[in-house]
């Protein structure tokens, strides 16, 4: 294991990005200066995003592979752009580390970020590290272009429009609870070296939490249908607190049906194991990164027809508010609860 302050600044930037080649053409100049140069097309917009991720706060060391870890902190970034329909083009990479990680922890956090840059076609264009106090800390900025007029906000959905959502909710936070109680369960047993932890016939919920996708398949469908959403954001915070924002920026009411939302098999059986209300994590759990819009009703057929988006509910007037309707058609007021990985916010009992 090499000491990061064995290779010095400049040795360090180099081994960390030499293997990042430039695939766009708006990136004129990557690492090694002291800016990143970028010339973007005339009828294009500029989108800008950042994510900040804090050890202990998003994510724990000791059940978060580091590869992993830096594979989802550039996702998260790409989410955002999507979530505009637009197409992320360059990353920057800020890490603060603590004298705990040696190189080959930043070369697994790096390796994550490499292959989602590959996957995605995202250039890095520059960053910077430092010595942390705190623990790992990643900041990501990524950078975007729509065409001109054509970036999806959160502010333009209008009454009669219909609700949608990508893929299914929930999974991700399931894949949560189990990491942290086999990894209490690890913790009890102590140098027991006989445990093992039971993930057996969960990979799916786990793949969600440690490696989420960002849904650039589902703005390529949209386009190919013909479908401008007009409103769309990425679902991080839980399902209840995107539909709150689109709400509030669209000046609208919601109305989202329980039996409507998509959740996997692998969510529901654990959701059971934990005694957890599984809508209650599906409408809170967050980290699902997939994409909530809103269509003019004239799209239904269209928007019907694509594969991985279920339509969950409408907008309305603004002063009917935002809420869920049950199974038995009750109404029930949505609520923020957000998501905190590693706050004790369980979801309510059944």
């Amino acid at each position: 294991m090499a000491e990061i302050n064995e290779l010095g600044e400049f040795g360090l930037i180099d081994r960390l990005t030499r293997d990042f080649p430039l695939r766009n053409a708006s990136s004129i100049k990557g690492v090694g200066d002291d800016a990143a140069v970028l010339a973007f097309e005339s009828d294009k917009e500029i989108l800008v995003t950042t994510d900040l991720l804090l050890e202990g706060i998003h994510f724990d060391v000791r059940y978060v592979p580091l590869k992993h870890l830096g594979y989802k902190a550039a996702i998260v970034n790409f989410s955002d752009i999507y979530a505009m329909m637009g197409q992320p083009r360059q990353i920057t990479v800020s890490i603060g580390v603590s004298a705990r990680f040696t190189v080959e922890h930043l070369d697994a956090i790096y390796s994550g970020i490499k292959l989602a840059c590959e996957r995605y076609g995202v250039d890095l264009v520059g960053g910077d590290t430092s010595a942390s106090v705190s623990g790992l800390v990643i900041s990501i900025t990524c950078i975007g272009e729509a065409p001109k007029g054509e970036a999806v906000l959160r502010s333009g959905a209008k009454p009669t429009d219909l609700i949608c959502v990508s893929g299914d909710l929930g999974a991700a936070y399931m894949g949560l609870q189990l990491l942290e109680r086999e990894n209490r369960i690890a913790a009890q047993a102590g140098k027991d070296e006989k445990f093992q932890p039971d993930f057996a016939g969960k990979e799916y919920i786990l793949e969600r939490q440690l490696k989420p996708e960002a849904r650039k398949d589902i703005v390529e469908e949209l386009r190919n249908a013909g479908i401008k959403p007009t409103s769309m954001m990425d679902v991080s915070d839980g399902l209840s607190s995107e539909l709150l924002h689109l709400s509030h920026n669209s000046k609208v009411g919601v109305r989202v049906y329980e039996d409507k939302i998509p959740i996997d098999y692998q969510t529901a059986l654990m959701a059971e194991e934990f005694n957890m209300n599984l809508t209650t994590c599906a409408m809170n759990g967050g980290e699902d990164y997939e994409l909530l819009f809103t269509v003019p009703l004239t799209d239904h057929e269209k928007v019907e027809k694509l594969k991985g988006v279920t339509v969950i509910g409408y907008t309305t007037q603004p002063d009917l508010g935002a809420a869920l309707v049950t199974r038995d058609g009750a109404e029930i007021p949505l609520k923020a609860q957000g998501w905190n990985a590693f706050t004790a916010n369980e979801a309510e009992k059944k």
